[in-house]
């Protein structure tokens, strides 16, 4: 029997359970799948992201067939010309489709007359995130987060949360330990042909280490990841999840938003199997709250804002900032900054940093410096193994770079040495000392922490949350020093050489 309708799934959507492959049956459903060399091509992907996408494409079109599915499993110049070339080869009655993750992409599938599925890929679709939104004077995070902990019901008792508190923050905010923890090492899975073949594909320009197993490219592998991180992680997730330590690139941290952002494993059962975990008395309450608090609170509510202000969001640039990604960004250079060094190391080895550092260091190095927000955005996207456009856009825009003005984040989240030195073992190695301004040893953090508040003063004078450091660094004795120190630092950085 011929299939007389077409289910068009995409990269991010792997998963039977999602939208309009919920329902397919092999007898009436035929599956198309395109690999957009556009897209792999546009731009400068790291080879593990890129790896990761593609492999994990592909072993599903296999697990469709195996399930009796016929799979169209193509590679074509654009999503838009696989999509045609499909339709002229097969004459689909009708094609069918989950929403997409993208802006862009909900619009392509309008445009081509694609029957668009409502997306379940969430726990809060975006519609229901308007409801919520609509008539609220500022979107607060933890206003959400406490709304999705009561309508799904995780570690609730009743309407009001299991131990009678909403977070944990308190205990989950520790400093580095200072002896050596044992944070358990995430699985790795062997590669295989299929994967050597995916490599082959990559555009020659990819940067970064080969794929070395730590990410898994089937859903049965990302559900073996699942059940170790819950099994030996969870329990020591909570107290250093904002900690940053040189001699552990993942700490306790679940690594598992790659295997949530394409569909290998859905947010409810990541957050039922640590719900079943708490409620079995292997897991503390205050890892099991951290971690659902990142799942239904953070990712849904960065899900949800990305939706409501697209597409005019990605212009946005409050601060005016206008400089290139700096070369160190880019594999380009060598640093003598200790913890934007351990950080790049990270990235190029495993396509990965924690949120901590992405913030706190990368992003803060960014704003600082005065980096181009959109360009900040493109480069994380491409860098990181679980990127994506609707991650990334509220993350960098919003809480990273603050070049909304305040829509997300309160204030900005600008940082001097001093932060990092607190939540990290890096400035003990490193050759900048973070209690100077001034001076070639002058960590740039701090030097170009005091110039961003003097540069944006006129506007960050006026925010009740950072105004008193601002008026702070109106008392410098050494202001003028600082200032022009910062010209050099953002010259070096520019330059490659810092």
């Amino acid at each position: 029997m011929n299939p007389a309708t077409t289910v068009w799934v995409l990269g991010d959507q792997l998963n039977r359970s999602i939208g309009a492959l919920a329902d397919a049956e092999p007898a009436t459903h035929r599956i198309l799948l395109v690999e957009s060399i556009a897209k792999l091509t546009g731009k400068r992907w790291h080879r593990q992201r890129a790896h990761f996408v593609i492999a994990s494409m592909r072993r599903f079109a296999g697990e469709l067939r195996d399930a009796g599915f016929e799979v169209d499993h193509r590679r074509s110049d654009s999503l838009r010309h696989g999509f045609a070339e499909h339709v002229e080869a097969y004459g689909p009655d009708d094609v069918v489709a989950t929403e997409p993750a993208s802006w862009d992409g909900l619009a392509l599938q309008r445009d081509l007359g694609v029957t668009v599925v409502r997306s379940n890929q969430f726990l809060c679709h975006y519609d229901d995130f308007a409801e919520w939104a609509d008539g609220r004077s500022q979107l607060k995070m933890e206003d959400f987060y406490r709304w999705q902990r009561a309508r799904l019901g995780y570690l609730m008792d009743g309407d009001q949360p299991v131990t009678g508190r909403w977070n944990y923050d308190d205990e989950n905010r520790q400093r580095p330990p200072k002896s050596a923890t044992p944070w358990p090492d995430p699985q790795v899975s062997r590669l295989d042909d299929l994967d050597r073949a995916v490599l082959a594909d990559l555009p020659e320009d990819c940067w970064g280490a080969e794929p070395d197993g730590t990410w898994a490219t089937s859903r049965r592998a990302a559900l073996a990841r699942l059940r170790h991180f819950v099994d030996e992680a969870l329990p020591v997730f909570g107290p250093h999840e904002d900690a940053m330590v040189e001699r552990s690139w993942h700490l306790a941290h679940s690594v598992l938003s790659p295997y949530m952002n394409i569909g290998l494993l859905l947010p409810a059962e990541v957050c039922d199997a640590v719900q079943a975990a708490y409620d079995e008395g292997r897991v503390p309450i205050a890892s099991a709250e951290g971690f659902i608090r990142q799942v239904i609170g953070w990712r849904e509510y960065v899900w949800g804002v990305y939706w409501m202000w697209m597409p005019e969001y990605r212009s946005r640039n409050a601060l005016g900032a206008d400089r290139p990604v700096p070369p160190v960004f880019r594999g380009a250079s060598n640093t003598e900054m200790n913890c934007v060094g351990n950080c790049m190391s990270t990235l190029h080895d495993k396509a990965y940093n924690h949120h901590i550092q992405r913030l706190m260091v990368l992003g803060n190095l960014a704003m600082l410096h005065g980096v181009d927000p959109w360009e900040l955005t493109d480069w994380m996207w491409s860098s990181f193994v679980d990127g994506a456009e609707w991650v990334m856009l509220p993350n960098v825009i919003g809480m990273s770079q603050w070049a909304d003005g305040g829509m997300m984040a309160t204030k900005p989240y600008a940082a001097g040495g001093n932060y990092i030195d607190t939540m990290s073992d890096y400035c003990g190695g490193c050759r900048y000392d973070r209690k100077q301004r001034v001076g070639e040893d002058a960590c740039p953090f701090t030097t170009l922490y005091w110039d961003f508040l003097a540069r944006h003063h006129d506007r960050l004078v006026k925010n009740p949350r950072i105004a008193r450091q601002v008026r702070a660094s109106e008392q410098l004795s050494d202001l003028a020093a600082v200032r022009e120190r910062a010209v050099e630092v953002r010259r070096r950085l520019d330059g490659g050489t810092l």
